[in-house]
């Protein structure tokens, strides 16, 4: 009897993945939503970009330039970096993925942190690699775990410093500590999405590491501070060589005219970052302090978001918790796919976003503890 396939079937291992699956964007029933799923900036992009972006709206029957070198331009002036050793593409995603695909393959390995973005084990496996999992110490990047896991066979180390969804980061002294206990052939890859939103001392992006060794590579994103997410845009600074295996495998029009319109000028609009900043800087301590004292236990964290924890108690959990919210169009981003189903993340909002959820949390604890 024939055995031949009646349609064409994916490679192996491609439909044992678990596929990617956002926050949720709305709450049905209510008239006004507060999306506090997504790290979105509550506030939003600056006009010059959305000028810019509205600019090319008589021009969409043109390609972009297909190397984006306007807005590779805009981001080396910002950080002093040479523009060729910049790749931009559609959200970090796009490059880790490429990444991934030039450095793994069947039988090699990748290393990431217990509470890892998922997109790490998503793009391992779809290379046929295998994924590789350093337990974290206290919901923070612990480096000899990263270290001990290392084998012959692996090629790829991920880092996101900050991590998300924890929001917890660790100091670049060990980020420099971890690149010397690698072997040279283990390309370190620095995700660094939350970085501008980082106010500490000892921290670094990886800028300087990535400027004076051949196997680190940082990826940065526009959709988190700069408020460009609906536009997917995303870059990495590398070594040299890593620039060219990427750039003949990147699609040649990766991003769109739009978008690195938008992206020049977000770039240019400094002050209305360091606006974001400022907001940040105020509503993160502010949020920590208030679920703190509604007997919440939260996760210190330097990013633009807070992992909550919540009790196994029925009607106190993180799913009783996020049932509850929603019904009051407030939506934070359940965790559970991270391993943390006891936790829910939550954006730092509007005045009004954050306001709102510190009462109806309230509410939600007493109601719970009345029942």
């Amino acid at each position: 009897m024939s055995t031949a396939a009646t349609r064409p079937l994916p490679r192996p291992g491609i439909m044992a993945i678990d596929a990617y699956v956002p926050g949720k964007s709305g709450a049905p029933g209510v008239a006004k939503v507060y999306k506090l799923s997504s790290n979105e900036t509550p506030l939003g992009p600056s006009p010059k970009a959305i000028a810019a972006y509205r600019h090319l709206a008589d021009k969409l029957e043109l390609y972009p330039e297909g190397s984006s070198a306007a807005l590779r331009e805009a981001i080396g002036r910002l950080y002093g970096l040479d523009p060729a050793r910049l790749i931009c593409g559609s959200g970090s995603d796009e490059l880790l993925s490429l990444i991934t695909h030039a450095y793994i393959g069947p039988g090699d390995e990748g290393i990431f942190t217990e509470h890892g973005f998922l997109v790490y084990k998503i793009a391992i496996l779809a290379a046929g690699g295998t994924p590789v999992v350093a337990k974290e110490k206290d919901l923070h990047t612990d480096v000899d775990a990263i270290l001990q896991a290392v084998t012959p066979r692996t090629k790829v180390v991920y880092l996101a410093n900050p991590n998300n969804p924890t929001g917890t980061y660790i100091p670049f002294d060990e980020v420099k500590r971890l690149h010397a206990g690698l072997p040279k052939s283990v390309l370190l890859v620095l995700d660094a999405a939350y970085a501008e939103y980082v106010r500490r001392n000892d921290y670094e992006s990886g800028l300087e590491l990535v400027a004076s060794n051949e196997n680190v590579v940082m990826t940065r994103t526009f959709s988190k501070i700069y408020g460009l997410a609906a536009l997917r845009i995303g870059w990495l600074y590398g070594p040299d060589h890593l620039v060219d295996a990427l750039n003949r495998i990147r699609g040649p029009f990766n991003v769109n005219a739009a978008a690195i319109n938008a992206g020049v000028a977000a770039i240019d609009d400094q002050p209305f970052v360091q606006a974001a900043i400022e907001h940040n800087e105020k509503w993160l301590p502010w949020l920590t302090a208030e679920l703190t004292r509604l007997g919440l236990a939260v996760t210190p964290s330097v990013g633009n978001f807070l992992l909550i924890h919540f009790p196994k108690t029925a009607g106190r959990t993180a799913n009783d918790a996020d049932a509850f919210l929603v019904s009051k169009g407030l939506v934070l981003r359940k965790v559970g796919a991270y391993g943390l189903p006891d936790a829910l993340r939550l954006t730092v909002g509007t005045e009004e976003a954050n306001r709102h959820l510190v009462a109806t949390l309230s509410q939600f604890l007493a109601k719970a503890q009345g029942s």
